[in-house]
């Protein structure tokens, strides 16, 4: 015979039911403060503007300095520099025109939208639009444009934060300022 049960032991087992974690349903994913995503934004940007300003031609002088270790505060990973470093190089040797045998880039410019950031444990991912344009030609009247999503990766630490990695989040896409082939 099954009895049924009691009104006040019936609330208490189905409020016991809402409050008990469940592994089937996640609560919203912690974004992280306004101040720590626009720091995060800046690192990416100037990680992302040291490659476009790879492309532009510079006069017969290297103007490159070595790529920043830290920026406002965010380290980036030896591996992530190394990374930068070849891909700099990379850039700086190839056709530095939006076509074969066109006029050279003049001018170069890379902004993140500031994106959104999440924390998951020691991990901060930021998704954000890069926007680039590159200049061409005479007086830099010519112009090519790009919007492309990424996504950085974040290792923290205490209170240090890290940067290790990032891609291109929309298939197919090919931006201007990535090495052929490299995968970060």
């Amino acid at each position: 015979m099954v009895r049924p049960w009691p009104r006040a032991g019936l609330a208490v087992a189905l409020a016991a039911c809402l409050l008990a974690p469940s592994s089937g349903v996640r609560g919203p994913t912690p974004a992280v403060e306004d101040y720590v995503t626009r720091q995060l934004t800046v690192a990416a940007n100037t990680y992302l503007a040291r490659r476009s300003q790879a492309l532009v031609q510079k006069d017969g002088r290297d103007r490159r300095a070595a790529a920043p270790t830290e920026v406002l505060g965010v380290r980036i990973s030896p591996s992530l520099v190394r990374s930068q470093e070849n891909a700099v190089r990379e850039l700086e040797t190839r056709n530095r025109a939006p076509v074969e045998g066109g006029p050279a880039y003049t001018g170069a410019r890379t902004r993140l939208d500031e994106g959104r950031a999440v924390r998951t444990g020691d991990r901060i991912t930021l998704e954000a639009v890069e926007h680039t344009e590159m200049r061409y030609g005479r007086g830099g009247r010519g112009k090519v444009t790009q919007s492309v999503r990424r996504r950085f990766e974040f290792r923290a630490t205490g209170e240090q934060i890290t940067m290790v990695g990032e891609r291109v989040l929309d298939p197919g896409a090919h931006p201007v300022n990535d090495p052929l082939g490299e995968s970060r």
